[in-house]
């Protein structure tokens, strides 16, 4: 331990988020755990007997954040590179990629991200004649903001040989499928050991900026390399900084497979192991066409591939997961953990806590499956607040009435089903009280679920999924990964009036979280600590 970590410091005169005391005012941290938590009064007991008295002076302090869903060099690169999420229109995309490129001409290959054609008046994605002309011929990967697709320069391709013969090549239109996949690989080939760190850095420190205590990394082959993904898990075990649990997307079908990816340092095989695509690139795979094109997406797994990777994970004590957005591909992954249950009993596939990352389109009967299953929806409230709505991207992809069904939070809690939030960043940021609030304001008020909720979601649900039941809250014993906020004042906020007053009364006991009713200020992250240590302070702290 560091000597920070080490020291006994006494937090006092502020508000502590504690289920141990609803109306904690003091917190006590010894050896990197919270060792107690009480009243003003109790905490004069302690003045004496610390290394540290911090004077919070009315700050909130809450469990640091878990991000259950992060691309952590990806988010960097986005944070120090061409990002274009913020594009306004093809001309406006256009313009940056033009500027990147001339501010940066020693860069052998240009990467950039978040494009977004759906919010473009034009509604289509760059040319590749656009992009040639825009970068002077210089190769430029270009990821869609799902990052499902992407569109490349003629100088990029010219670098994989064989492109236009693999799934999903399209002469002018964005890549997807296999021909992305190389395309990537590529393009992610010329990034340095040096400047993968620094991305890597990057995001660690935007995360801690905002009270992220612990990242769930999902890699996989399809996505990075073992050396991106053994370089951050080495990174951020000998820097300072949140936590991060990784995870390694390849399908295992033995005990050979799973002890290749435990040696990797993965938490799991789990992650974007991919069921299907996006909604956005069209290739979620659904069970009736799109709306907007006359298919049903892509499959990559079937259930009887999904039945032996989690049937080999669970055999192998190692946690399984799928990406699945599509209401068929959601489906094919609770046929096949079904399948794996009947042959293994459905206990132990219960205990192994398998996750599945998106689960987007969900019906009452898959709903009911993953609660049985014991399935945990680990998944990205954001993703409503960008394109959810009835004119937003999922109805242009579904129609209006599909769309109303997606992201279903409150089924889920509902049916008993844990909850793990995160972001997917970099395809949408890191913000964990605009995700909390996403949640608790969802474009359809049927969907939406209280903040109180939500926010254990964002917290002890990251540390659920890995196993842990004794993180994420404030009370004696758990690990000090916390956050300091400056807020307004604390309210228990429910999604409706169906909630009984009762619950929302103070006099009720249910400690009280920032009011994040839309439009108003979320808090001010001041300070972030894990396990005891101070990995970020505020300018104004």
């Amino acid at each position: 331990m560091t000597e920070s970590e080490t020291r006994t410091v006494l937090l006092r005169g502020g508000e502590v988020h504690s289920p141990a005391d609803p109306f904690a005012t003091a917190m006590v941290v010894e050896r990197g755990h919270v060792a107690w938590v009480g009243s003003e009064g109790a905490a004069d007991a302690f003045a004496t007997g610390v290394d540290e008295v911090v004077d919070l002076d009315g700050a909130l302090v809450t469990p640091a954040f878990t991000d259950a869903h992060v691309h952590t060099t990806a988010t960097g690169l986005a944070l120090t590179g061409l990002d274009l999420s913020g594009a306004r229109s093809l001309r406006d995309a256009l313009g940056r990629v033009r500027a990147h490129a001339t501010a940066h001409p020693g860069v052998r290959i240009l990467l950039g991200h978040g494009w977004d054609s759906a919010r473009w008046p034009e509604r289509r994605a760059p040319s590749r004649a656009e992009l040639d002309e825009a970068t002077g011929g210089r190769p430029l990967y270009l990821t869609r903001i799902d990052v499902h697709s992407a569109v490349a320069t003629t100088a990029l391709l010219d670098l994989v040989p064989g492109v236009t013969s693999l799934t999903g090549y399209d002469q002018e239109g964005p890549l997807t499928a296999a021909a992305h996949h190389a395309v990537r690989a590529a393009a992610h080939a010329a990034v340095s050991p040096h400047q993968r760190a620094e991305a890597q850095r990057a995001a660690r420190h935007h995360a801690a900026s905002l009270g992220i205590g612990t990242l769930h990394e999902c890699a996989g082959p399809d996505i990075s390399d073992e050396d991106d993904f053994t370089a951050l898990l080495a990174l951020a075990a000998g820097e300072p900084g949140p936590r991060v649990h990784g995870y390694w997307a390849e399908a295992i079908t033995d005990g050979k497979g799973a002890a290749r990816v435990r040696d990797l340092g993965a938490a799991g095989a789990a992650g974007d192991l991919f069921v299907d695509g996006s909604l956005g690139s069209h290739t979620a795979h659904l069970r009736e066409p799109y709306a907007d094109a006359p298919h049903t997406g892509t499959a990559h797994l079937d259930a009887a591939a999904v039945a032996a990777h989690v049937t080999a994970c669970t055999e192998a004590g190692l946690q399984a997961g799928f990406h699945a957005i599509g209401d068929a591909a959601v489906g094919a992954v609770v046929d096949g953990v079904r399948a794996a249950a009947e042959r293994l009993g459905l206990a132990r596939v219960r205990a192994a806590r398998h996750r599945v990352e998106h689960a987007e389109m969900l019906i009452p009967e898959t709903i009911a499956a993953f609660a049985e299953l014991g399935l945990t929806a680990s998944v990205q409230p954001a993703f409503d607040a960008a394109w959810g709505g009835e004119d937003g991207m999922y109805a242009e992809r579904l129609g209006i009435e599909r769309a109303r069904t997606l992201n279903p939070y409150a089924a889920l809690l509902r049916a008993g089903v844990p909850l793990a939030f995160g972001s997917d960043s970099p395809v949408t940021p890191l913000d964990p009280w605009g995700t909390v609030r996403a949640a608790a304001f969802h474009r359809t008020p049927a969907h939406r679920i209280s903040v109180r909720a939500a926010f254990t979601a964002h917290t002890r649900g990251g540390w659920r999924v890995l196993g842990r039941d004794d993180a994420g809250t404030l009370v004696p014993g758990a690990p000090a990964d916390y956050a300091v906020w400056r807020t307004g004042a604390l309210v228990v906020q429910a999604p409706d009036d169906r909630v009984s007053r009762w619950s929302t009364d103070p006099r009720s006991g249910t400690p009280g979280l920032p009011d994040l009713t839309p439009g108003g200020p979320l808090p001010e992250c001041l300070r972030t600590v894990v396990a005891g240590q101070t990995v970020f302070v505020g300018p104004k702290e």
